[in-house]
């Protein structure tokens, strides 16, 4: 079932983001005739977000919605059956995939990769402080900006797949008959390390920012401002995690470049040796990589007074903190991937012969241990030096 999911993907996911669009442009009508719900209406600030539509007029939006989402529908259909013509629907799906997933979204999607776990746990046990449940920080706007992103994804997807179709690629892989020279392992590991150095650095300014406010340093901000934070209770700590998240996943970019990204290493002793799955890092860095630049994209909203700089600029570097990754991200899908089941095209990817080489010296160690085998080499090699002193013209390995 996985299996048949991943080699069609190109076609259940055109059918996905044209049932998406169907019904956010059915619900567009819905708002535009004065249905309630309308996600982007002014309300209170602590139900609100920071998306580029918040407090937009229903009559203008509303509408637009629903023609883009009755219209997407037909889009997607048509791109999912027909031969591609030209580039002017793969580049309607772009725009809307970058406006969906990058531009109109705010910071609630890096929160909620932030805090997944900690939002698992308060379904069960309840939101410390003086929330009332997880619905106080999930509010319908901030999962309206959750369903806009998904939308901007599957929009992402079906473009890809036309892309592919239209210059007679692999809609699975993306292999044409003759690959350019930029896409070759070797030579995606080159500049592969130039992004993961940009990815690692761009968060730093954030992560130095957080870190100085905590042990009571106002880098960056008034020291009025730090007081506010400080009486805050888990304000600071709340920055300080953030900033540990980022330190964290610096280290595991670099994995994205090195060895230990490809088999896991020996301190991780139950799978040492082993080839690391090259879903278990894209998936995760893809994710990570989409929902930092519309967090960034909001910084830039943001005032940069002089004397608060400390506030909002760090946050603007995630665009290319996202932009980084994504393309490092890029560059070790170029190197991991195999064989393609649909086209054929492709070789063992390098990860492939170090796993097979590690597990290979680990069996010949366990061989060589062996006392139970020791004795039976050691007597095959005697009779094989016998056979071979008593062939006609061999020489004896003795013999000088």
């Amino acid at each position: 079932m996985t299996r048949s999911m991943t080699r069609n993907w190109p076609t259940w996911t055109g059918y996905a983001t044209a049932l998406w669009s169907l019904v956010y442009g059915v619900l567009g009508l819905y708002w535009t005739f004065g249905g309630a719900g309308y996600p982007f209406a002014r309300v209170p600030d602590d139900l609100s977000t920071a998306s580029i539509l918040e407090g937009t007029a229903v009559h203008v939006v509303a509408p637009v919605m629903a023609a883009i989402g009755l219209g997407g529908a037909v889009l997607a259909l048509v791109m999912t059956h027909t031969r591609p013509r030209g580039s002017i629907l793969q580049a309607i799906a772009a725009v809307l995939a970058v406006g969906l997933a990058l531009v109109v979204p705010d910071y609630t999607l890096v929160a909620v990769v932030a805090m997944a776990p900690a939002l698992i746990v308060f379904a069960f046990t309840g939101v410390p402080g003086p929330q009332d449940g997880v619905g106080d920080i999930l509010y319908w706007h901030r999962v309206n900006l959750i369903i806009l992103f998904v939308g901007g994804v599957l929009w992402a997807a079906t473009a890809l797949a036309y892309h592919r179709r239209s210059r007679e690629a692999c809609v699975s892989c993306g292999r044409g008959a003759a690959e350019p020279a930029w896409k070759r392992p070797e030579a995606a590991l080159r500049w592969g390390r130039w992004a993961v150095a940009v990815a690692v650095v761009a968060n730093l300014p954030y992560e130095l920012t957080r870190i100085a406010w905590y042990v009571g340093w106002p880098l960056g901000i008034t020291d009025e401002f730090h007081r506010m934070m400080a009486d805050t209770p888990g304000m600071l700590e709340m920055g300080l995690g953030l900033a540990v998240l980022g330190l964290g996943g610096g280290v595991l970019t670099h994995g994205l470049v090195h060895r230990w990204g490809e088999v896991f290493p020996r301190w991780i002793w139950f799978k040492a040796g082993r080839r690391v799955p090259p879903l278990l890092a894209i998936v995760p860095a893809s994710i990570v990589s989409v929902v930092l630049i519309p967090a960034g994209l909001m910084n830039t909203q943001a005032p940069l007074d002089g004397d608060m700089w400390g506030a909002n600029a760090p946050g603007i570097l995630w665009i290319a903190w996202g932009a980084a990754l994504g393309v490092a991200t890029y560059a070790y899908y170029l190197r991991r991937r195999t064989t393609c089941s649909r086209c054929g095209r492709g070789t063992t990817s390098r990860s492939d012969a170090l796993a097979a080489r590690s597990s290979g010296s680990r069996a010949g160690s366990r061989r060589a241990g062996s006392p139970a085998t020791a004795p039976r080499r050691s007597r095959t090699r005697s009779a094989r030096s016998a056979t071979a002193g008593s062939r006609p013209g061999a020489v004896h390995p003795t013999s000088g």
